[in-house]
């Protein structure tokens, strides 16, 4: 337990001390990492177990940003989509890619134990939420 308290800690910090630029908050941060693929508000916020205003006002900010645009649902014509610019892919790969190398160098694991130990939070994660959202995530 230490040692997942300690690595959340470190990356938390790590992650606060990286420049994004334009500067984006933590929930505009989420965001962006979790439009891999054009997704509705709503499935977001059910993703980042986050109110729908939450997600609403990110997604503001971040089209503001020119990181994100807002596409009619072709299934839903009623609904909106969010996905990523231009800009917003190149942004979320350099986040991910400087996520993961932190990750490797204050963790100290090889890339097959990256693997490997992504593979298990994956695990964990799913089972955790089939049981409902933690209340620290709705914070």
């Amino acid at each position: 337990m230490k040692g997942i308290f300690i690595l959340f800690w470190k990356l938390e910090e790590c992650l606060d001390a990286t420049d994004f630029t334009p500067l984006m908050t933590k929930q505009e941060q989420h965001l962006l990492v979790h439009l891999d693929t054009p997704k509705r508000m709503g499935v977001l916020a059910k993703e980042m177990a986050s109110l729908p205003s939450t997600i609403t006002g990110a997604a503001d900010n971040l089209e503001k940003k020119n990181f994100l645009e807002r596409q009619r649902d072709p299934d839903d014509r009623r609904a909106w989509l969010l996905s990523l610019t231009q800009s917003g892919m190149e942004t979320r790969s350099k986040m991910l890619t400087q996520g993961a190398e932190m990750f490797r160098e204050i963790s100290g694991l090889s890339a097959d134990e990256t693997e490997r130990f992504a593979e298990l939070a994956t695990k964990a994660r799913t089972t955790i939420l089939q049981h409902g959202i933690p209340e620290g995530m709705m914070k």
